[in-house]
């Protein structure tokens, strides 16, 4: 059987896009459940059906790819974009659904979001010539177009409302902007790049800019307008046009905040990285103040603990009106640098004439800032070398100190303490919903040796006691989306069990008792009776691991031991003990996507899925320094484990990974004889072709040399014995998984004569889209674990 796969391999290569067996190409095209928002009052719920994967044609039409952007050049928009095709409004504690009044035909929705107020919804609707700005009304149930501009969707969302709820801030094409730049055939001299001796390390990344053409293209696609626009239509010129990345209102609407870009641009780094100024204006468009020009950032160090140098993160203030926030680095943005503080942050208050006022110091990196009020607000700093995290409790005016509310491992998902309830304030702006006796609700997972056990804390900011609640129970895995009314603790609610999918519920902590609000079908019938369970074992080393096991409708014990598949993600940890911590519940409903292992136990196989691999490396040792016998064990120990529950055949087992994941599996095929054939999809195989560091490695080649190559699967093609299948997307855009990582690993397999086939998808990019190649992916998958793993 298996030399038929490989003879049909070559005259099958050109047959157009297959199917896999009728139950996998059901499930993963079943209509997937609505997406939904509800209003902070709790009276509203806003129903978004997605759309189902666009076709191949979809794909194929015409894209940029500029500085890191991947771009629709008929609209302006992004050009991999998930759309809505439908909103549907109801009452919350109601059941009639309400079809939304005048949607444009055929409608592609996205950037949906609330008004201040929360009377209304504004939206962007995508024409294949232009992106439209519209809005809803809740009471009414109507939309209407606001505005016949055309949205600059370049940068993402391109409009925000202002806090009175009558007008809007849109970034929208220049009507005189043009033709599109034409490139010229007959080049005009060589595109040169130049390094005077100054270190620019940086990670491998994909869409850059590679001449002038491109940059004249950016400069065109990017260049946008900053307008008023109010809800009858009425539009008011704020700025001139220039490359607008972003642009912000002050939360009292009466101030902008404005982010543009700027040459000169670099061929190394994405646009996040080009030189760009910081502007303040008025509603009104008077220029006020350059808060910032900052250049080409280039040289970073590739440390995740380092950043730029160069002030950073400009925003407003959620709890003021008009006040500004940034951060400087303190260690000029290098973590080499020994320094008591890291970073600092300043705020400066409208009218923008009292001096700058440095309201808080980190020792570590700044992580994030959570408003509340003039007088307090919630820190976060991380240290990426000791995973510590810091959550203080600042007071912005500067009348009491700092103190320590948090301190632990990021690592440590059992002591995560969540994160606070949010309210609107009277800017329509989310700030920590403070009660009057100092006390804030606090939602978290709840990860423990028990499973994820969503909570409902209540922690006094004042004293630091923490009460609990709420905590989710079998046999239900019940988690908090909305705290809705504080004095009576009514509490939106999503619940599931293994069985029962996903939906809505209204939680009264203090009554106890349960509404269900929304009544979603079961997607997925095939899946129905399919048995899941959370395994819970160790590897050698002493490291407790977990997996999801599922095991087909119809199985019985004693039919024997069944064909398997693994899936795992290795991921890197500095402590033993938080790599074994256990994650997912095992009351979860048995959810799947495209990329997912599950389809196959509809086809007799036993699913080790989301198998825990950590990389551990304690204190100074690093996790890659041991990453393969970590990797093999960590495998090793899933197998074994569902072996000794006589349920895996471990005989008959395959493994399969995603990017990352990838790259695990053909190490995984090239250092042991545990598989019968493996499947990576959209992996890279040589690391010295990512030598400024790659995944959780922040070691170059050149310092470590040695780990690099161990740990490249390429260097060892000529071990692989184990049938390999690779699929790529030729589009990937991921940094570092160039579609050549999977070329030319397959060329070096193949002429070491061993069992692999190689899958390129046309238009696709890291993570898979169109219905066409999703089905062909899941067709070339069935078909190589049922020839190598299932029969033998």
């Amino acid at each position: 059987m298996h030399s038929n796969l490989l003879e049909s391999a070559e005259t099958n290569a050109h047959d157009g896009y297959q199917i896999p067996p009728k139950v996998i190409a059901d499930l993963v095209t079943a209509s997937p459940t609505p997406s939904v928002s509800v209003d902070s009052k709790g009276e509203w719920m806003i129903l978004l059906q997605r759309a189902a994967q666009p076709s191949i044609a979809q794909l194929a039409e015409p894209e940029l790819r500029l500085a890191g952007l991947r771009i629709n050049p008929a609209n302006n928009g992004l050009s991999r974009t998930t759309y809505f095709v439908d909103i549907r409004i109801r009452k919350v504690k109601g059941s009639e659904e309400i079809q939304i009044k005048g949607l444009p035909e055929k409608p592609l929705l996205n950037f949906a979001s609330w008004s201040p107020d929360e009377t209304k919804i504004a939206f962007c609707h995508s024409k294949p010539d232009k992106i439209e700005l519209w809005v809803l009304d809740i009471a009414t149930a109507e939309a209407q177009k606001v505005s016949d501009l055309a949205m600059n969707a370049m940068f993402g969302h391109p409009y925000s409302w202002l806090s009175d709820g009558k007008f809007l801030l849109a970034k929208v094409i220049v009507a005189e902007r043009g033709n599109v730049p034409q490139a010229n055939r007959v080049p005009t001299g060589p595109t040169i790049q130049e390094n005077l001796g100054k270190s620019t390390p940086n990670r491998t990344y994909q869409d850059l800019l590679k001449n002038t053409y491109d940059e004249k293209l950016f400069d065109y696609y990017g260049t946008s307008e900053l307008v008023k626009i109010s809800l009858t239509g009425i539009v008011e010129k704020i700025s001139e046009p220039a490359i607008i990345q972003t642009a912000t209102a002050s939360p009292d609407g009466k101030y902008v905040l404005i982010k543009t870009i700027h040459r000169p641009y670099s061929y190394l780094v994405p646009f996040g990285r080009f030189p760009h100024k910081v502007d303040v204006c008025t509603i009104d468009g008077n220029w006020i103040k350059t808060i910032v020009d900052n250049p080409l950032l280039e040289n970073i160090p590739i440390s995740f603990d380092a950043t730029q140098k160069e002030p950073r993160g400009h925003n407003w203030r959620h709890d003021a009106a008009a006040t500004l926030y940034w951060i400087e680095a303190q260690d000029e943005g290098d973590p080499k640098n020994e320094v008591p503080v890291r970073d600092k942050v300043f705020t400066w208050s409208a009218p923008f004439l009292e001096p700058v006022k440095p309201i808080a110091e980190t020792a570590y990196r700044f992580a994030g800032i959570t408003w509340a009020n003039e007088n307090l607000a919630l820190i976060d700093e991380y240290w990426h070398k000791t995973r510590r995290i810091i959550t203080r409790i600042i007071d912005p005016s500067g009348e009491a100190e700092a103190t320590i509310l948090f301190d632990r491992s990021s690592e440590d998902k059992y002591n995560d303490p969540g994160s606070p309830s949010m309210k609107k304030n009277q800017f329509g702006k989310l700030v920590i919903d403070i009660q009057k006796d100092h006390s804030v609700f606090m939602t978290g997972d709840g990860a423990s040796a028990e499973g994820d056990r969503p909570f409902i804390d209540i922690l006094n900011i004042k004293s630091k006691e923490v009460r609990r609640l709420w905590r989710s129970e079998a046999p239900y895995y019940e988690r908090p989306v909305a705290v809705l009314d504080n004095e009576n603790q009514i509490v939106l609610m999503v619940r599931e069990s293994k069985q029962e999918n996903p939906n809505y519920f209204l939680r009264d902590l203090k009554q106890q008792s349960i509404e269900q609000i929304t009544f979603f079908p079961h997607p997925y019938p095939a899946l129905k009776g399919v048995e899941k369970q959370v395994l819970k074992y160790a590897r050698e080393d002493g490291v407790e691991l977990t997996a999801n096991l599922y095991l087909p409708a119809d199985y019985q014990k004693e039919q024997g031991p069944l064909p398997c598949l693994l899936e795992a993600y290795p991921l890197e940890f500095k402590n033993k003990s938080n790599a074994g911590q256990i994650s997912g519940s095992p009351f979860e409903f048995t959810s799947i996507y495209w990329g997912s292992p599950i389809f196959w136990v509809t086809q007799g196989f036993a699913i080790l899925e989301g198998a825990s691999i950590p990389i551990v490396g304690e204190g100074t040792a690093e996790p890659n320094d041991t990453y393969l016998e970590q990797l093999v064990a960590g495998a090793k120990a899933a197998i074994d484990e569902g072996a000794k529950l006589g349920v895996v055949d471990a005989e008959r087992v395959g493994v399969m990974g995603h990017s990352y994941g990838g790259f695990m599996v053909a190490n995984l095929l090239s250092h042991s004889n545990l598989f019968k054939a493996g499947i990576a999809r959209s992996g890279a195989y040589n690391r010295t072709l990512t030598p400024f560091g790659f995944q959780g490695e922040e070691r170059t080649f050149w310092q470590t040399p040695e780990t690099y190559n161990r740990m490249s699967p390429f260097n060892y093609a000529d071990k692989m014995k184990t049938p390999l299948l690779l699929i790529h997307g030729e589009a990937d855009n991921n940094t570092g998984t160039f579609p050549m990582q999977s070329e030319r690993y397959y060329t070096a397999l193949k002429g070491l004569g061993a069992v692999v086939r190689y899958v390129q998808l046309p238009y696709e990019s890291h993570g898979y889209q169109a219905r066409e190649s999703i089905l062909h992916m899941l067709w070339e998958m069935d078909t190589w674990l049922k020839t190598y793993v299932k029969e033998i």
